[in-house]
Parts: C-alpha cells; sequence; structure tokens
C-alpha cells in the first residue's frame, strides 16, 4: 500500500501530530508514505513523465523523519491555496504551459492530478484541510483517484464533524492574548478591541469571548448597530473598578447595513483577504464616545506556535483511524467527531452545507454576548 498526504489552505497548529500518527500507522504495516509539499501544488508541479525531475514537489515520509515533528505547529509538508480546478496562466508549471488559458482565464487540470496519482502508484490520497481542500479531494475520490479527508480550520466550520484540527489551539491562544491585554486597556482606561478569525463562522471569536468573559463579542453571524455597541461598552466601562471595556470582534463581523470589509485580489477558491473590522469598530466607538480605543488584530499569533492537548489528540486520533479504515478498504471518507465520539461522513460531506454559530442557543442577539441556553445532553465541543 502507498499512501499519500497533503495539507491544503491555512496552517494550523496540529497538522504534524496528524502526518506523524499516519506515517507511523502505515509503516507499522510495511506501507509507503508520500508527502505532497505545498497543498494541492504538490501533485501539480509533479511531471508524470518526469517524476525523477520533480522530486522537489514531493518527499518521502518515515518515521524516523518525523519522529519529533508533533513538537511544532505549522506543517512539515508546507501549504498552500492552489486549486487545481482554477490555475490560472502564472500558476501552471513549465511542461504544462501549453495548457495556459487566456488572460484572465482559468483552466481545470484535474486530469493532470490523476495521471500523476496514476504514475506514482498513489492508492489512496489523504487531504486535511478546510472546505476548498477537501471538496477538492472528493471530486477526486469520485473521479476514480481513492482518497481519504482529515478535517482542519480553526474556525471549526466544516460542515459535517464537531471538530476540526486547529480549533481548540486557536481559541486557548486567544483567551491567553485577551488576558494579557487587559492589563494595558485597564492602564489607560481605553476600549480593548481585538479582531481574530472567523470568516463566515463566529465560532472562535465567540468561545474566546465565553472563556476570556470579554464584555461583548461581535460574530460573523449577526450583524450588529454601532450606537447600541457603544452604548454597551459605555456601560461595561463604568462598572468597572479599572474604567475599560473588551469586545472581541470576528473578521467576518459586519456593522448593520454595511459590505464585509475584504481587501486583495480573490484567491483560487474566490476568497478575498478580511479583516479591518476591528479598526472600522475602534473608529466607531471613539467618534461614539470620545473614549480611547486600543485595536489589536491578533491575526497569525493564533496559527502559530506549538499545538495544545486537545490538538494533538484529535489529529493523532484522526491520523490513526485514517489508515484503519484504509486498511479495512474503506476510503471516501471524512473522519469527524459527532457529539464526543470519533465517527465518519462521506468525503463530500464539507460540500453539503455549512457550519454556522447556533445563534438562537449560543448568543444573545440584544446584548452582543454569547449565551448558553441549553447546555444538558449538548457536546463538549459546542455546535
Amino acid at each position: 500500500m502507498h499512501i499519500g498526504i497533503l495539507t491544503g489552505g491555512g496552517d494550523v497548529p496540529g497538522l504534524n501530530a496528524a502526518i506523524k500518527a499516519m506515517v507511523n500507522e502505515a509503516s507499522a504495516r510495511g506501507w509507503s508514505v508520500t508527502g505532497f509539499r505545498r497543498g494541492w501544488a504538490g501533485p501539480v508541479n509533479c511531471n508524470p513523465d518526469d517524476l525523477e525531475g520533480t522530486a522537489d514537489a514531493r518527499i518521502v515520509l518515515t518515521p524516523a523523519g518525523v519522529r519529533n515533528i508533533d513538537r511544532t505547529g505549522g506543517t512539515i509538508l508546507h501549504t498552500s491555496r492552489t486549486n487545481p480546478s482554477r490555475m490560472r496562466a502564472g500558476e501552471l508549471p513549465e511542461f504544462l504551459a501549453a495548457r495556459a488559458p487566456g488572460e484572465g482565464g482559468t483552466v481545470d487540470i484535474t486530469d493532470h492530478v490523476l495521471r500523476v496519482l496514476e504514475a506514482l502508484k498513489i492508492d489512496v490520497l489523504v487531504a486535511i484541510g478546510g472546505d476548498d481542500t477537501l471538496s477538492y479531494a472528493s471530486r477526486l475520490h469520485n473521479e476514480g483517484a481513492k482518497a481519504m479527508c482529515i478535517p482542519k480550520t480553526m474556525d471549526n466550520d466544516v460542515f459535517g464533524t464537531d471538530y476540526c484540527i486547529g480549533f481548540s489551539t486557536c481559541v486557548t491562544r486567544s483567551v491567553e492574548l485577551i488576558s494579557n491585554l487587559r492589563t494595558a486597556a485597564g492602564s489607560h482606561e481605553r476600549f480593548l478591541v481585538v479582531e481574530m478569525f472567523g470568516r463566515n463562522c463566529g465560532m472562535t471569536a465567540l468561545m474566546a469571548g465565553y472563556l476570556a468573559d470579554a464584555d461583548r463579542t461581535l460574530i460573523a453571524e449577526v450583524p450588529f448597530d454601532l450606537d447600541r455597541l457603544a452604548e454597551h461598552m459605555l456601560a461595561d466601562r463604568a462598572s468597572r473598578a479599572s474604567n475599560y471595556a473588551v469586545v472581541v470582534v470576528s473578521e467576518g463581523a459586519t456593522v448593520s447595513n454595511e459590505d464585509i470589509i475584504e481587501t486583495g485580489p480573490a484567491d483560487a477558491y474566490g476568497h478575498r483577504k478580511l479583516g479591518g473590522i476591528g479598526e472600522r469598530t475602534g473608529e466607531g466607538l471613539k467618534k461614539r464616545t470620545g473614549v480611547g480605543v486600543m485595536n489589536q488584530k491578533l491575526g497569525y499569533l493564533l496559527r502559530s506556535g506549538v499545538p495544545d492537548a486537545v490538538d494533538l489528540m484529535v489529529p493523532k486520533n484522526y491520523g490513526i483511524m485514517t489508515v484503519q479504515l484504509i486498511e479495512e478498504g474503506r476510503t471516501g471518507l471524512m473522519v469527524a467527531v459527532e457529539d464526543g465520539r470519533y465517527t465518519t461522513k462521506p468525503a463530500d460531506i464539507s460540500t453539503k452545507g455549512k457550519r454556522r454559530v447556533d445563534v438562537d442557543a449560543m448568543y444573545d442577539i440584544d446584548a452582543y454576548r454569547p449565551r448558553m441556553a441549553h447546555l444538558l445532553g449538548g457536546p463538549m465541543f459546542m455546535r
């Protein structure tokens, strides 16, 4: 058995733990493992007619080579947002230049990716990523290349699972940073506005605000009114001896009747960069209240560094489970957690719906605060 592994999209702590677990489990069964470098750019840059000449797009993974990788964050395979079904001319390797689309166009080179997997004799390809990475892996499986999916995203927003690799570390680190920032906000008697990840799903901001006991939390699912927020924040500040207040903002949050704040060109999956709602919120608060504002965008601090215990345990178990399923002859699946139990879903489950904060059960839309209405009987990783 020969399995391939790749990691796509944004990096998160815990990816290396999943890679290590799969390599060790595969090796124990006498299987070989190839890692593709830089996500889907790995197979894209492999020439099936010159595998040796394009060997730098892949790496042989062995237990000795992955022995200590779980002690660090990120991914040893590197990553990218490459989408083989929508390749621009400048993204194609030289040996595929003849297939370049016209200016501004894209070309689907899925047939090339399938040829690469066949040339390398990859029996099963394991993709670790979010919606975009996993949806393409599902497509490959539907076109005849056996694939498995492992969900990863700091937003915890892959549909079909209660848990995605990276979520726990993101929230843990957010709580620590927000708590540390309180000293500066209190010293200067200001409003503290903390912006963090959450494009369409506000779960990371919700959990960070909930656990760090922020005064207010703004999530992607609920547009907010700046006048109402200003009133809340003034009351929060007045109620505290240190004379400050904290609001956590999801990067995908929007002011009522305003568009989402995006910058730059769209990536291969049609996403533009988010960021700026924290500044917009801070400016609005200062204008309405006259109170000084400290803006802090947590950004890549949440992606960096070592994984916490949960993001060692779940990725390791996802990796072991994936190899066990492959050994049983079961492919075309995404490993998942549901109601606190490990399970599987169809590989294309991420394309079947959207995972969002259950606003009615978890959020007060008037107070702009987390509100856990019904905890009894719910899963540990709240949905």
